[in-house]
């Protein structure tokens, strides 16, 4: 997207750049009825998440206060706010073209690159400890087969995931 607005020295508004992305095009919709943010469970418990929020500053285009803040990171993917919405604003995935754009701009908490050097690295999030080998073991159950981290790298590497992590990892 960028060396598209580069090429023609025009920059895109942050809510056009937002529903140009996959999971956003529905992000003009919203008329701020609220709907979504009555029915977050993470708005009920913290001030610091609302969707409706979230929406309203993209779409005034406060790129740097979205994607910078940690509201983005928050949402727990519940779709509540996407199956009440009465526009048919898919906010979840509003949000997760937020994170992505986040993600490419070098903002991303430091949990979520930890998991992603993981899983590149291990094709886990969270190593498996010795405890955990032992438990199984106990338990009965077999031991854990290996990951196919080669086939987890090919998916990753055609994504482009890689690229970014290793560009956030550099920073």
């Amino acid at each position: 997207m960028e060396q598209a607005e580069e090429r023609e020295n025009v920059t895109l508004p942050f809510s056009k750049v937002v529903a140009s992305r996959l999971g956003g095009e529905t992000i003009a919709l919203c008329y701020q009825c609220g709907t979504c943010a009555s029915s977050c469970p993470v708005a009920k418990i913290t001030p610091r998440f609302n969707p409706r929020k979230v929406i309203k500053l993209s779409l005034l285009g406060e790129k740097d206060e979205v994607i910078s803040g940690d509201a983005i990171w928050l949402c727990c993917s519940c779709y509540n706010c996407q199956e009440r919405c009465p526009q048919g604003v898919e906010i979840a995935d509003v949000i997760y073209a937020l994170r992505n754009i986040a993600f490419e701009e070098g903002y991303i908490p430091p949990i979520y690159s930890e998991f992603a050097s993981a899983l590149l690295k291990d094709g886990r999030i969270i190593k498996v400890s010795k405890f955990v080998e032992k438990k199984r073991s106990t338990l009965g159950l077999p031991p854990l087969k290996p990951t196919g981290v080669e086939a987890l790298r090919k998916i990753l590497s055609a994504t482009g995931f890689d690229k970014l992590q290793k560009k956030e990892e550099s920073r």
